[in-house]
């Protein structure tokens, strides 16, 4: 079974796969020892590592560094947050992907909508669609083979009927033939059974603070739950925190409470 295979095994399981959302081989590590399945990278995460604002500010270049030296040092599957690809042409980001498979990554995470400017925006369903398929058309005569996660943001936006939105790009989606949809944002259990009735493919879920416990999660079918950036800015929130006290205490103590 190969590396690819295994990872679509793990979205059939009975219970959703929790990925261990990572930022550099530090985290990764830790998650792996932590007895998790699957790695995913938090783009926004490695982008705040480096100094960046999330929104393919950093280079994928200086991506591609991280995310080497992740699947370097782990031995479990590791999917990758590419964001909207990290290319201004669907063949900038087919090679990006081509390059990602050939160190083991073995999925994706690409979305529909982009950054301009600062400012989010989702695309057209045509002209997603057509993006989105070039590029794995692209990759289709490479035989290259990776898991598909297609993210979709009318929930993220706030879009106007974003569950019609959802389910309408769903359907797009599944025409391309991907392995997976992720509809961050999304934290109604009405909302998230839709979904997961619209589609056969493994619905992928974020952590928000109104998001149902994995126990309620696998009862409506969710596959796949992701952490997104929160684990990062949990800690580096911490870390302020301590540091902040050794400052006023001028004494390390804080350290070790």
């Amino acid at each position: 079974m190969t590396g690819i295979q295994n990872f679509k095994k793990l979205h059939s399981q009975s219970t959703p796969l929790l990925l261990g959302n990572v930022w550099n081989v530090q985290s990764a590590r830790i998650y792996e020892r932590s007895g998790y399945k699957a790695l995913a990278t938090s783009s926004s995460a490695v982008a705040h590592s480096l100094g960046y604002e999330d929104g393919e500010n950093m280079t994928f270049e200086e991506y591609f560094y991280i995310i080497k030296r992740i699947a370097e040092s782990v031995s479990i599957p590791l999917t990758v947050d590419l964001e909207g690809g990290y290319g201004n042409t669907p063949d900038e980001v087919a090679k990006h992907i081509e390059r990602l498979a050939s160190i083991g990554v073995v999925g994706i995470n690409i979305e529909d909508s982009i950054v301009e400017e600062g400012v989010r925006r989702i695309l057209d369903k045509k002209e997603a669609y057509d993006r989105f398929n070039t590029i794995v058309t692209k990759l289709k005569e490479k035989r290259i083979e990776i898991f598909y996660n297609i993210r979709t943001d009318a929930f993220l936006l706030g879009l106007e009927n974003p569950l019609q939105e959802t389910c309408e790009r769903i359907k797009l989606f599944e025409k391309l033939g991907a392995d997976g949809v992720f509809v961050p944002c999304i934290i109604s259990e009405k909302d998230i059974e839709a979904v997961v009735k619209e589609t056969s493919l493994p619905v992928n879920v974020m952590c928000m603070p109104e998001l149902p416990d994995f126990e309620m999660l696998r009862k409506l079918g969710v596959k796949r739950i992701s952490s997104g950036n929160f684990a990062n800015g949990y800690i580096y929130g911490n870390l302020q925190t301590v540091a902040e006290a050794i400052m006023e205490q001028q004494a390390f103590s804080p350290l070790f409470i």
